[in-house]
């Protein structure tokens, strides 16, 4: 699996293929929440409700490092608010990701993303036996 296949299946809206890009024991930083979400099942879950949230989403740009280090540039709207955000995905010695930190502009677009994405990862818990 290469570096391109997170971005390549997240344009292609395949959450699946998108999923099989991080490590099993990946964690992500989320600009809403203080605690990351560990692991790949969990991240996934919060992938699917992002999926949902998330209108218009296409990355505008990608930078690069030298390291094992590279950066999303997107763009995506959630109800009437626009907003601007960075992945920064950082990759093991085998291309997987194993550190995603996403960052999110402007304040209310977080505090959107905030409400959006909280509700629905809070019913999904409730109506997990």
């Amino acid at each position: 699996m290469g570096k391109d296949s997170f971005r390549d299946a997240v344009e292609a809206h395949r959450l699946d293929q998108a999923l099989e890009a991080f490590a099993e024991d990946a964690v992500l930083h989320s600009p809403v929440s203080f605690r990351p979400v560990e692991g790949r099942a969990a991240i996934g879950a919060l992938f699917t409700v992002l999926m949902e949230v998330f209108q218009d989403f296409r990355y505008t740009d990608q930078l690069e490092s030298e390291e094992n280090t590279r950066a999303l540039i997107f763009r995506a709207r959630i109800g009437d608010r626009d907003l601007e955000g960075l992945d920064l995905l950082r990759f093991d010695a085998s291309g997987q990701i194993r550190d995603f930190t996403v960052m999110v502009r402007p304040r209310s677009a977080v505090e959107a993303l905030r409400v959006e994405v909280g509700g629905r990862l809070a019913k999904m818990a409730a109506a997990q036996p």
